[in-house]
């Protein structure tokens, strides 16, 4: 993106300029905040975009909802309930996730040393305090990721502060990286199972079936390179389908599978709901 020099002042050309970009914007007010909620929707009244938890253009007509609000519709950005946001406006942000980008914003010199040794060159572009490197693809946006260093992506907003300079690259592993953390200990999932039928002799005869099972979805939840919590799930059910009536799995069998899932970046919360989830489908008893 290269943005012409006489249109810098203007936020709300500077909006349309981004949005023509496909880089969708929404105005910022003092203290590089987005606008307050309009009426209708103050105090998320209107249930939020569905309440935040998900990317898209926010419904509501005018600048709510933050980095929800970001648009690439011309129409949205000069229409009436904008209006008085640029007028007022003290900056321009957008929503790099919107865009297909991540953003690694270095807020001092110390994160910025860090980033020159430990990630690839790409676009950078000056701050106030430090320097956004801008990479292309999309993450899940997080603060505070490693001293001076928070991520800007999907679901959150950066400050346009100019084109910036250099050659965008791709989105490395190093930085998704960042926002993985170290898995907590697996919470112990009570599973009931019923007797088989005729007190019949357990299917697994040996140990070594139902390791076989417990690594092989392992390597399915470790090898997932997107929609990993769909695949959390599939494989929480596909594991529970064949071993979760016997009474051969244990507390460290799910221990192992939750901690696959949360090195993918699934937190305990979501691995047990992944795994009520499965119970209820075969229709077995979590207590």
């Amino acid at each position: 993106m290269t943005q012409p020099t006489d249109i810098r002042r203007d936020h709300l050309a500077t909006a349309l300029y981004l949005a023509a970009s496909r880089v969708p914007p929404l105005p910022l007010r003092a203290g590089k905040v987005p606008f307050g909620n309009c009426p209708t929707c103050a105090k998320n009244a209107c249930g939020g975009r569905p309440n935040m938890k998900t990317p898209g253009p926010c419904n509501c007509p005018a600048p709510c909802h933050g980095w929800a609000a970001a648009t690439t519709d011309p129409n949205v950005i000069n229409s009436a309930p904008w209006a008085r946001a640029w007028r007022e406006a003290a900056g321009v942000a957008y929503h790099p996730g919107g865009a297909g980008l991540t953003v690694v914003d270095l807020d001092n010199a110390e994160a910025i040393a860090w980033a020159r040794e430990s990630l690839p060159a790409t676009r950078t572009v000056p701050t106030t305090r430090g320097q956004h490197w801008i990479y292309r693809g999309a993450m899940q946006g997080a603060n505070g990721v490693r001293p001076g260093v928070d991520i800007k992506s999907t679901m959150a907003y950066a400050r346009w502060l100019g084109p910036g300079t250099g050659t965008m690259t791709t989105l490395p592993d190093a930085v998704r990286a960042l926002t993985v953390k170290e898995p907590t200990p697996a919470r112990p999932v009570a599973l009931t199972v019923p007797s088989l039928a005729g007190g019949g002799q357990c299917p697994h005869r040996t140990p070594t079936y139902l390791d076989r099972g417990i690594a092989m979805a392992e390597q399915r939840i470790t090898e997932a390179r997107s929609a990993v919590h769909a695949t959390v799930y599939h494989t929480f059910l596909a594991v529970l389908s064949t071993h979760g009536r016997c009474g051969c799995l244990t507390q460290t069998h799910t221990a192992r599978l939750f901690t696959a899932a949360q090195a993918k970046g699934e937190s305990p919360r979501h691995c047990t709901e992944a795994w009520t989830n499965a119970l209820t489908t075969l229709g077995l008893t979590h207590g």
